[in-house]
């Protein structure tokens, strides 16, 4: 009998930055503080979708699999695998993609005139 996929969007993007991490679940749970007898059982819940774990455990599972929190909830495959790069980028180079983004929706007429507000 094979494994079931996630149901969840969370459980499907917890097992992937896991798998993507090389992290067995058990390890992954004791990392996080979980018991060591139960941390395995615990995580392929949260993966499964049985259930979902508090956010403090999400920013938990996060630091340990080096991920942004946000790749957790983002409902959006290309968001989701852009969050996973963007903290390799400098910080001039965010605020330059921030700047393409803003120009090519201004330009399109996507993004009403809205710089220096805030």
């Amino acid at each position: 009998m094979g494994r079931k996929e996630p149901v969840t969007l969370f459980g499907r993007r917890l097992r992937q930055a896991r798998r993507r991490a090389g992290i067995p679940q058990d390890k992954l749970g004791v990392e996080i503080g979980l018991d060591e007898h139960t941390a395995s059982a615990r995580i392929s819940r949260y993966e499964s979708g049985v259930h979902e774990p508090p956010f403090e455990v999400s920013e938990k599972l996060a630091r340990a699999l080096k991920v942004p929190t946000a790749y957790f909830y983002c409902d959006n495959d290309e968001l989701a695998e852009f969050l996973l790069v963007w903290r390799y980028l400098l910080k001039a180079d965010k605020r330059e993609i921030g700047y393409v983004i803003e120009n090519r929706l201004l330009s399109k007429g996507l993004l009403g005139n809205q710089r220096g507000k805030g």
